[in-house]
C-alpha cells in the first residue's frame, strides 16, 4: 500500500481554484485584452443577431440610391454601386468571415495537436518523421500556398476554411510537440505509466491539459490568421464568390471606386482590422495570464 503511495503521490494535482483565479485576475489586468474581448463578442452578437433587426437584406437592390454615403439617410452606413444596403451586407460577411476563422482554427488545431502530441510522445522514428514533414510544410510561404491550392479548386465556404486549416497547422504541430516532450519525462507521467495507464490516458488525460496554455493562446492566434487568410484570397479573387458577402470580397468589389466611394472599402477594412487586432490583443492578454511564472503577481 505504501509502495502504491509512493507512486501516485507525483501526479500532478488539479490546478486549484485560486490560480484560475489568478489567471482571471491577470487577464482583466490586461486592458488590450479586454477590449479585444469586448470587441469580438460585439462583433459576434452584431453578426448573428443585427441582419435580423435591419430593414434591408444584404440582397436588397435600392437603384435609386446607389453609392449613398454613410449617415445621409435610411441607410446607415450608406450602399454600394448596385445600391445594397453596406451595414446589412458587413453583417453577413462578418457572418462569414468569423464562420471561417473558428471553424479553420478547429479543424487546424484537431491536426495540430494530433500530429504535436504523438511526435512529442513517441519520439524517435516517427517523432522525426513527422516533424521533417512539418518542416517541409513551413517551407512554403503560407499565402503562395493557399493561392496555389485555391485556384484548382472551386472556391466555397466549406472549401476555403479547409484549405486555410489544413495550411496552419503546422504552427501548433510544433508548439504541441515541444510542451508535450518536456512533459513526458516529469513524475505525474511516468507514474501514470507505471500504474499501467494506455498511451490514450497519459497523452489526453496527464499531458494534453498540462500543456493547455499555450495552446490556447495558439488556438486565439489562429482565429486571426484565418480571418486574414479568407480576406486577402477572396480580395485576390480566389476565394468566397459573390454574392456570398465576406471581408475579402467586398474590398475586392471596393477597388473600383477608392476616390469615388471610398467607404466601400473603407469599412470592411475597419472590420478585418478590428477583428484581427482583438484576438491578437486577447492571445497577448492569455499568453500572460496562463503563464505560470507569474502565478505569485
Amino acid at each position: 500500500m505504501s509502495a502504491s503511495s509512493s507512486v501516485v503521490a507525483p501526479a500532478a494535482p488539479p490546478r486549484p481554484a485560486r490560480r484560475r483565479g489568478g489567471a482571471l485576475r491577470r487577464f482583466a489586468r490586461h486592458k488590450l485584452a479586454v477590449f479585444g474581448a469586448g470587441i469580438i463578442l460585439f462583433l459576434t452578437l452584431a453578426c448573428a443577431i443585427g441582419p435580423y433587426l435591419l430593414p434591408f437584406t444584404d440582397t436588397y437592390i435600392d437603384i435609386m440610391q446607389r453609392f449613398a454615403p454613410p449617415f445621409s439617410g435610411v441607410h446607415v452606413l450608406g450602399t454600394d454601386a448596385l445600391g445594397r444596403d453596406m451595414l446589412a451586407r458587413l453583417l453577413m460577411a462578418g457572418r462569414i468571415s468569423l464562420l471561417v476563422g473558428f471553424s479553420a482554427m478547429a479543424i487546424s488545431m484537431v491536426i495540430g495537436i494530433t500530429v504535436g502530441i504523438v511526435s512529442g510522445y513517441y519520439g524517435g522514428v516517427l517523432g522525426t518523421v513527422l516533424m521533417r514533414f512539418v518542416d517541409a510544410m513551413l517551407c512554403f510561404p503560407s499565402i503562395f500556398l493557399l493561392l496555389a491550392i485555391s485556384a484548382l479548386i472551386n472556391a466555397s465556404v466549406s472549401s476555403i476554411i479547409i484549405l486555410i486549416a489544413v495550411t496552419s497547422w503546422m504552427e501548433v504541430a510544433r508548439i504541441v510537440e515541444a510542451q508535450i516532450r518536456a512533459l513526458r519525462a516529469r513524475d505525474f507521467a511516468v507514474a501514470a505509466e507505471a500504474l499501467g495507464a494506455s498511451d490514450r490516458r497519459v497523452m489526453f488525460r496527464e499531458l494534453l491539459p498540462n500543456a493547455i496554455a499555450p495552446i490556447v493562446v495558439a488556438a486565439t492566434l489562429n482565429v486571426a490568421h484565418a480571418i486574414l487568410a479568407e480576406s486577402y484570397i477572396s480580395f485576390l479573387g480566389y476565394g468566397i464568390q459573390p454574392p456570398t458577402p465576406s471581408w475579402g470580397n467586398m474590398l475586392d468589389s471596393a477597388q473600383s471606386y477608392l476616390t469615388s466611394a471610398p467607404w466601400l472599402a473603407i469599412l470592411p477594412g475597419a472590420a478585418i482590422t478590428l477583428a484581427v487586432t482583438s484576438f491578437n490583443f486577447i492571445g497577448d492578454g492569455l499568453r500572460d495570464a496562463l503563464d505560470p511564472r507569474m502565478d505569485g503577481r
